[in-house]
């Protein structure tokens, strides 16, 4: 199991919550004509924002992921990217560390965020 969070580009996703509910379901079937492992296919902003947290939280798989592991093995992170959604699942040890870095990067590159793992999907 996993600490999942997201981010999204805030131009395509719905405001209404159970609209946006909807929409992030039907992101998560993986069902985009392409391999989910490199930014290339997402909007800049994502793209953006995923050269910066990979910077703390390395790919697990992709273009970006290296051989040696970092010090701190917990760090990498399983990213699935898509056009419009970038979703990563980090070590529940590196849950407040990944919470923070994540929201700071939204921030950063005016992408939404969005709190997976949470009870009530905030």
């Amino acid at each position: 199991m996993s600490y999942d969070l997201a981010v999204f580009d805030p131009s395509v996703a719905p405001k209404d919550r159970e609209q946006f509910l909807t929409w992030f379901t039907t992101q998560t079937e993986w069902s985009e004509a392409h391999a989910y492992d490199d930014p290339k296919v997402s909007s800049p902003a994502l793209r953006a924002w995923f050269l910066d947290i990979i910077k703390e939280f390395p790919p697990m798989n992709g273009p970006y992921s290296t051989s040696s592991l970092p010090d701190d093995e917990a760090s990498v992170t399983d990213y699935s990217i898509g056009q419009s959604l970038v979703y990563a699942a980090f070590a529940w040890s590196k849950a407040e560390q990944a919470y923070d870095t994540m929201y700071r990067l939204a921030e950063k590159h005016q992408v939404g965020f969005f709190n997976v793992s949470s009870d009530t999907a905030d």
